[in-house]
């Protein structure tokens, strides 16, 4: 029987690179292997590709795979450009096609497309420059809900974000952000639980599954769910998490709604604040981490989905587009 050749797409150009890297090792060790052919596939932070372990060309690569599984995240691998390569060779890839992509990792995008729906989103604005941020910060403490949270614009995995209660922190995280992206949005900060929710097309007999919401508990010393929590075990998740039966099910209905409303395919995950005010949608992710870790993992195991089911599932779906 021919097994399919997967090519697992990892690393890349972005400062989410150690991630991928180990949502890359995750999905090679993790394929069916009386099923699947898995090809090693890495992009260097200089944007070399090579093909298990030796340098090569991107057409080279194409020429010996069937599908490509996308495991990168952010810059290049998420934001429409390796997409539309992949898509200029017609190799079939799991994930998002190129626009829903870009839309998807550009924050101020994303609330654009989502503004006309029913759901909560934080009060917002977007700094074009690092120009004068001094005096900017000083204005956004003054005339703008406080405390603040400051992110790249184009980014994920809560990669340059900031909480800030000061005038200098405004500034400070500011110029973190700018490190980042070209664009930096201060949002205001609402208290509440974190969540995020993923959900899977096509699976289990529905048109788009939703996945039990995970709760997360960021450690006291750092407040927020950032990159440091994330990923080096500053925090607690549980799923299902301590919501009502109401916020779980809006949970997963903001969660499909933005994955359709944006275009995404296969698979997504959204992060939300769970507030006294109620639900406020905060960004999306459309290649969320796969790690061992990660909540997507977490909420299939919860649902009594093993990984290299959901990895068939994935690429069939990947194979199957038109």
């Amino acid at each position: 029987m021919h097994k399919v050749r997967v090519g697992v797409l990892r690393g890349g150009p972005s400062s989410q690179y150690n991630i991928s890297l180990q949502t890359g090792d995750n999905v090679l060790h993790n394929l069916n292997r009386e099923k699947y052919t898995p090809y090693d596939i890495l992009i260097t932070l200089d944007g070399t590709w090579h093909l298990h372990g030796k340098e090569t060309l991107p057409e080279t690569v194409f020429s010996v795979v069937d599908v490509m599984f996308n495991a990168l995240h952010g810059t290049y691998g998420e934001d429409g450009k390796v997409q539309s390569l992949l898509d200029t060779f017609s190799v079939p890839y799991t994930g998002s096609q190129a626009l829903p992509s870009a839309t998807g990792m550009n924050k101020v995008l994303t609330k654009q497309a989502l503004v006309q729906l029913d759901i909560k989103m934080p009060q917002h604005l977007v700094i074009e420059t690092p120009d004068n941020i001094e005096e900017r910060a000083f204005d956004i403490f003054r005339n703008f809900p406080q405390p603040t949270v400051i992110k790249p614009v184009i980014g994920g995995l809560s990669v340059g974000v900031t909480l800030a209660k000061t005038p200098d922190e405004i500034a400070e995280g500011v110029r973190f952000a700018f490190e980042y992206a070209q664009q930096v949005l201060v949002e205001e900060y609402i208290g509440g639980k974190e969540a995020t929710c993923g959900v899977v097309e096509q699976f289990r007999g529905e048109v788009l599954y939703k996945l039990l919401p995970v709760e997360i508990i960021p450690q006291k010393e750092t407040g927020f769910f950032d990159y440091n929590a994330k990923y080096n075990g500053l925090h607690e998740e549980h799923c299902p998490g301590n919501f009502t039966f109401d916020e779980k099910k809006e949970l997963e209905r903001i969660a499909g709604l933005v994955h359709t409303t944006l275009g995404l395919y296969g698979y997504s995950r959204s992060d939300f604040i769970v507030s006294r005010r109620g639900i406020y949608f905060l960004e999306t992710n459309t290649l969320p981490a796969l790690t061992k870790i990660a909540s997507v993992p977490k909420a299939l195991e919860t649902a009594g989905c093993s990984f290299p089911e959901f990895l068939d599932h994935i690429i069939g779906l990947a194979m199957a587009r038109k």
